[in-house]
């Protein structure tokens, strides 16, 4: 099934006033947010990917095109020569589409639409989020059904509480932590149907001019998942993600651990930010 990443965004609150790296090409670990998305997907078996690039274009293209099989794989140097023990991206096929600097995530859909528009159904995906998020299951489900669309859908992630009042004479009934509500967010992971494009016009919005009118018509669905989902949106959360890289519990890093995460790993994936923070 092909896989459509969006990486073309300036990612605002990621910048530095400086850099021109697009989001998607931060860091966590070794390699950068991009690749372990796709190493994601590459771990249930999807190897097809458009990438609709924008901003940054230029550093996305190098780095898949200079691609160092040895910065996350085993070796032998061996009389100069580099024997590969393993490879992330040899079987990969990757499809390089330059899709607006300024374009909203529809038109990047729209103009990559001859890429996909043939297929049964086809994934896509915001390049920034990492989840252990069970893909099999969420596309099962979507299959099953006649919809058109489907999101994962997440608890918010904020730490702040909420306050619910009493009536009128400000005496606090309860409160509760926004994961406690009964709320849900778009987490980023979707799995379409090609008629998705009878919903976008042009320069459209994927959520607002499709997604939105289909959920009132009853033909979205939301795969919800309360395990191991962490956005990258600001420093603060990358840092986080940086953390949890380097101490070695990394749930999404699902290729690693193919046999199942081990009970330590199961834990964190339930911890609440605020709790991994702490």
């Amino acid at each position: 099934m092909k896989v459509v990443l969006f990486c073309g965004g300036y990612g605002m609150r990621m910048r530095d006033g400086q850099s021109d790296v697009p989001k998607p090409m931060t860091t966590v670990g070794p390699r950068p947010l991009i690749w372990h998305v796709m190493r994601y997907y590459a771990h249930f078996g999807h190897k097809d990917f458009v990438l609709c690039l924008g901003y940054g274009a230029h550093h996305i293209k190098d780095y898949f095109l200079d691609y160092a099989e040895t910065a996350s794989n085993d070796f032998v140097l061996r009389g100069g020569q580099v024997e590969l023990l393993g490879s992330d991206i040899q079987d990969w096929n990757i499809t390089f589409v330059h899709t607006g600097l300024d374009s909203p995530i529809g038109e990047r859909l729209r103009r990559v639409r001859e890429h996909v528009e043939h297929e049964e159904m086809f994934l896509a995906n915001y390049a920034d989020v990492l989840t252990d998020l069970p893909l099999n299951d969420m596309i099962d489900t979507f299959k099953a059904s006649d919809a058109v669309g489907s999101l994962l859908a997440v608890p918010p992630q904020s730490a702040f509480h909420c306050v619910d009042l009493n009536g009128d004479d400000d005496r606090i009934a309860s409160i509760r932590t926004l994961q406690d509500m009964p709320l849900w967010e778009n987490g980023g992971y979707f799995a379409l149907r090609p008629e998705i494009f009878d919903f976008l016009p042009e320069n459209g919005d994927l959520i607002a001019d499709a997604c939105m009118p289909l959920a009132a018509q009853g033909r979205m669905l939301a795969y919800r998942y309360r395990g191991f989902w962490r956005p990258a949106d600001t420093v603060k959360e990358r840092t986080a993600l940086e953390a949890a890289y380097r101490s070695g519990l990394c749930p999404w890093m699902l290729w690693n651990h193919a046999e199942g995460r081990d009970p330590l790993q199961a834990a964190i994936a339930r911890l609440s930010p605020a709790a991994v923070e702490r």
